[in-house]
């Protein structure tokens, strides 16, 4: 398989109140599309080089891949947002809680020579935003 990851699908309880706290963090979508089939509502955010990320219902993607609605976890996976300096991501913490987010761990120092903090959106889902300071971020 190679590595072509175009589309990161995550699952929430409320299409609605998802879409607007990520228009709070910036990310600019056409909204939810696909009302009009049953289970079908789904929101896309254009992110960067032809990546994408998609809100769908949980229990839309549940019956989509024929598998029990699970509980939630916030401990499964962090979606990771590299930013180029402490500044930004102070900048994008502020503009993260100002959206609704929990702020679960704020911008701080970290034991691996960088800097970063964490948040949780309206679903839980745990977002890492941190500086690195080996790692040159392509705009």
């Amino acid at each position: 398989m190679n590595p072509r990851i175009t589309l990161l699908t995550i699952g929430v309880n409320d299409l609605e109140k998802s879409l607007a706290f990520y228009r709070g963090l910036g990310l600019s979508s056409e909204g939810i599309v696909g009302k009009e089939f049953e289970d079908g509502a789904v929101a896309f955010f254009d992110l960067q080089h032809g990546l994408k990320l998609a809100l769908w219902e949980r229990k839309s993607m549940a019956h989509d891949a024929k598998i029990a609605l699970q509980p939630p976890s916030a401990t499964e996976f962090t979606i990771g947002h590299n930013v180029s300096s402490k500044q930004e991501v102070d900048a994008v913490m502020e503009q993260a809680k100002k959206a609704g987010a929990t702020i679960t761990d704020p911008a701080q120092d970290r034991f691996w020579g960088g800097y970063g903090g964490y948040f949780q959106d309206p679903d839980s889902h745990l977002w890492e935003v941190a500086w690195n300071p080996e790692m040159k971020i392509e705009e």
